[in-house]
């Protein structure tokens, strides 16, 4: 079981360290767009709120590409791998397409979300441009999907570290103006978030045309790269759920940012805080889901199902220690944690209460994260749906809401919902999963 548990880790650091790059890419636009002014720091915060939940269901889409290749690869077949991929590719094209120009053309939304009118002014021409450069964004994606579903993960690590540099000198270079480049402030991020998605996305697609490694896979594209209907529809099988489960989860979390701000700006600023620390955290968490609902399902290639369950239990063990150690960093360092968001001292002592229930909030969430995964490797993604809906929407916004609002628990409450969420989603999903597996295992 050790062994395994090290091999899961080996495939999903360099998953995590991507996932990372790209939260410090934004979090780096954040603090060059906020030394402009104010409100053009609202205004990106404006748009990237508008636009995230379409962004997470196309990801969730792109998943589909790595559950089916490493499917493929797990039966050793390589012609299936090249077909699964040129499918996938041309599904998570149109998706991106769809959400692109839906935020394109539907951006005069912003206008009735009762924000400031100087804000939106700056937004508009901002979200037009983060709308286009999703295309380049999730066609990445989907290629990286398809270099880690054949466990090729470090490909896409490197370039999404290098995008780094990259987005922080075209930002320099548009945003202020600098080396007789025309100031363009908050257009001037736009600009350069589109141009560098564009060229890692080149930049990757070159390597999967023309490196070796992936060279068998493209070399049977005149018999291969043909599209079914048969393949969509395996896909779309595994990608509406996997989308619907991220977007309600994205969703229900910018619901309760819009519950809180409704109690005072304090209560807001430090439910931003917690949550940022938690979502940095999550990062590990994804990184291990998605290695374990890759491995799983190459081993489902074969239907070695007694791997997938010593898999599956090794992920579940680390996942569980991780989210331990996460607790525990919460719990000790909750007052100086704070003090890298703000100073106001109502906000700190209300973030250092709150990251007292991100830090309960760290074993289920981490647990549910792995058992979904987990149970996307092995294609169960309908009943993990259901779970997922009602842990988030049934369950824990309202009694968040009751707890926030009628029984006088604040921001607290929001909190002391989420955990009842994440605490039911992670039993049943973790439940389920060791069914499955001992089932399977009996026949």
């Amino acid at each position: 079981m050790f062994r395994e548990a090290r091999n899961t880790i080996r495939l999903a650091l360099p998953v995590i360290f991507g996932e990372l790059a790209q939260m410090l890419l934004h979090i780096i636009d954040t603090a060059m767009v906020g030394a402009v002014s104010y409100k053009h720091l609202a205004a990106a915060a404006l748009v990237m709120n508008a636009i995230n939940i379409p962004f997470v269901i196309g990801i969730g889409i792109t998943i589909s590409v790595s559950q089916m290749v490493s499917l493929a690869h797990g039966k050793k077949d390589g012609q299936l791998v090249s077909h699964y991929f040129f499918n996938g590719l041309l599904l998570c094209s149109l998706a991106a397409i769809i959400i692109s120009l839906s935020l394109v053309f539907g951006r005069g939304i912003l206008h009735h979300l009762k924000q400031d009118p100087e804000v939106v002014v700056l937004a508009l021409p901002f979200m037009k441009l983060m709308g286009f450069s999703l295309i380049p964004m999730l066609l990445f994606m989907t290629l990286k999907q398809f270099t880690d579903g054949l466990e090729y993960t470090r490909t896409a690590m490197i370039l999404s570290i290098a995008a780094l540099p990259l987005n922080v000198f075209l930002n320099w270079l548009l945003i202020y103006g600098n080396w007789g480049f025309p100031r363009l402030e908050l257009i001037g991020t736009g600009y350069a978030t589109l141009i560098t998605r564009t060229l890692i996305f080149v930049a990757l697609s070159i390597i999967i045309l023309y490196h070796k490694t992936f060279q068998r896979y493209v070399a049977v594209r005149k018999k291969q790269w043909r599209l079914r209907w048969t393949t969509m529809r395996e896909l779309l099988h595994i990608g509406i759920p996997s989308s619907m489960q991220i977007g309600m989860e994205a969703g229900a979390f910018a619901v309760s940012g819009i519950m809180i701000g409704a109690i005072s700006a304090a209560a807001q600023a430090a439910h931003q805080i917690a949550l940022s620390c938690a979502s940095f955290t999550f990062m590990v968490s994804m990184g291990l889901s998605q290695a374990g609902s890759i491995r799983t399902s190459n081993a489902l290639g074969t239907s070695n199902w007694a791997k997938i369950s010593v898999i599956g239990k090794s992920t579940l063990i680390t996942s569980l220690c991780y989210g331990i150690f996460c607790a525990l960093l919460f719990t000790v360092f909750r007052n100086r944690l704070p003090l890298l968001f703000n100073n106001n001292p109502e906000v700190l002592h209300l973030a250092a209460v709150l990251l007292l229930f991100a830090a309960i909030f760290q074993i289920p969430d981490t647990i549910q994260a792995i058992s979904a995964g987990l149970l996307r490797g092995i294609k169960d993604v309908k009943m993990p749906t259901v779970f997922i809906a009602i842990a988030y929407w049934v369950l824990g916004l309202p009694l968040g809401y009751l707890l926030a609002f009628h029984y006088g628990f604040g921001a607290k409450g929001i909190w002391l919902g989420f955990i009842a969420g994440l605490v039911f989603a992670a039993i049943l999903l973790l439940l389920r999963f060791l069914r499955m597996s001992h089932k399977h295992n009996q026949n």
